[in-house]
């Protein structure tokens, strides 16, 4: 039965990865608040691996958000000089303990590994490494990766990620830790973000510390320093940091959604503040498609930036039309059948007060099947509003991704095979607009030749992409090391 507390439409979030060389500090605490902020990227688990230089790997990871997972207590049990955290949201490897990460290996060489994207040609490596006798304790792409680097023989991790990175196909942002290096890299597209920060000190020196994204360097207080690059493999040592270009690509793709919906709104990509992005994105909303109304409000909290860029361009007031319970996410009691009845109010409460009687712009950042905005529609109407005009900062959204966002297949899609109208009639709303791709990429300030917006387009930067995804649920059973 679907639980109508996560019964969404818009994307899962992904995952996100974490790693920090500093020798003079709590290196697990640090990780902790660092996986805090990056939460939104995935709220099924939550892990962290530390290690002293030249000593043995600790790792602690569990199903849930990170702060069920850690107390002080565990975060004392994990000392050292170093460490990775990831926080997961499952792409391929169902939702099972196996599948938390960081996943840890002890092969030829003992690493721990935290990855964000997915493997498309994960089959085809799995198939590879069982042949050789390799064992998986787990169904996740991830363990692929970590089975490649543990198994090869270069004496220095670095090497062997140099040798191991083109074999990779898909998105791949991803940090291991060995007994004396944090090694970061990022597949040749770029289409998963991952970030270089530093932590300065007093007394310490410098350390550098690499994450999905920059919010997690404000919170531990670090200072953002660029973009890891696609195809760059850059390695955290007592010495600094030192990196090489292994793998490059005249094709980058950065995913165009982080920018719409997936990164924090405090976080920068590409030089770009997405808090700023979004709002003008709500902007272009309006000067696409005006339309005489008496009120703003947005699906909060993914509608919050560009409801108010459009509210700034339209000159229209702006208000919460809905309020947010914001601890119903991670409930584990289903609703009885009379709550269940009451569906998305578990999730969200209209104002009457506010939205009676008004003409209303509604703002949300995407609509995958549409079942939830048609419930925020219906609730609306009840509540006494007199139209309802949905204005969505995306272009409509008709094709899978296969790189690691999950979204539904295409059928489950309900602008696949409708236009802009009849989807509009499908929801009761009284008027639609999605945002033009050309609208996306002004409010970025920058253009599609360096992006992925295959979920809007279909048009995927990997060839042969929908063709070997297709198998990617079809990752052999694990067989258990004795």
């Amino acid at each position: 039965m679907t639980n109508p507390i996560e019964d969404r439409d818009g994307p899962r979030d992904e995952c996100g990865v974490f790693g920090i060389y500093a020798p003079e500090r709590e290196v697990a605490r640090l990780a902790y608040f660092a996986l805090f902020a990056l939460q939104h990227r995935g709220q099924e688990s939550a892990g962290i691996a530390t290690a002293p230089r030249g000593g043995s790997i600790m790792a602690l990871r569990d199903q849930g958000l990170v702060a069920q997972v850690f107390d002080e207590n565990k975060l004392r049990s994990l000392p050292g000089d170093m460490a990775i955290g990831h926080v997961r949201y499952s792409t391929t490897g169902s939702s099972h303990w196996e599948n938390t990460q960081p996943i840890v290996r002890s092969d030829r060489r003992a690493l721990a590994l935290a990855h964000n994207g997915n493997l498309i040609n994960a089959v085809e490596l799995q198939a590879e490494l069982r042949e050789q006798g390799v064992a998986f304790a787990s169904t996740s792409d991830s363990e692929i990766i970590a089975a490649l680097l543990a198994t090869h023989p270069a004496e220095r991790i670095e090497d062997a990620v140099a040798d191991v990175l083109p074999r990779l196909k898909g998105a791949f942002s991803t940090v291991v830790m060995t007994d004396d290096a944090v090694v970061a890299f990022r597949d040749p597209h770029g289409l998963r973000p991952l970030a270089l920060g530093v932590l300065d000190g007093e007394d310490e020196k410098p350390s550098y510390t690499v994450a999905s994204e920059s919010c997690a360097f404000d919170l531990i207080g670090a200072r953002y320093l660029r973009d890891i690059q696609p195809g760059e493999v850059l390695t955290l040592t007592d010495g600094g940091f030192r990196t090489r270009l292994v793998a490059g690509s005249e094709r980058h793709a950065f995913c165009v959604f982080e920018y719409i919906y997936f990164a924090r709104p405090d976080s920068r990509m590409a030089g770009t503040v997405l808090q700023v992005a979004r709002g003008k994105m709500g902007e272009n909303l309006w000067h696409e498609a005006p339309v005489e109304a008496d009120l703003v409000i947005p699906v909060p909290d993914s509608g919050n930036a560009a409801a108010r860029g459009l509210a700034r361009a339209a000159n229209l007031p702006q208000d919460d039309g809905f309020i947010k319970n914001r601890y119903v996410a991670r409930t584990f009691i289903q609703p009885g059948q009379e709550l269940r009845k009451q569906g998305l109010r578990l999730k969200f409460n209209p104002l009457p007060e506010v939205v009676a009687g008004k003409r209303l712009i509604v703002v949300d950042d995407s609509i995958v099947r549409g079942n939830t905005t048609r419930q925020i529609v219906q609730m609306l109407r009840d509540a006494g509003a007199a139209e309802i005009h949905l204005r969505i900062s995306a272009p409509p959204i008709k094709h899978p991704c296969h790189y690691g966002i999950d979204m539904s297949t295409r059928e489950e899609m309900i602008a696949h095979g409708r236009t802009v109208e009849e989807v509009a009639a499908e929801l009761a709303a009284d008027s639609l607009h999605y945002l033009s791709l050309e609208g996306v990429y002004a409010a970025v300030g920058t253009t599609r030749e360096s992006h992925c917006d295959a979920c809007f387009t279909g048009e995927y930067p990997l060839a042969g992409t929908e063709e070997e995804a297709s198998g990617k649920y079809a990752l052999e059973l694990p067989l258990l090391r004795v």
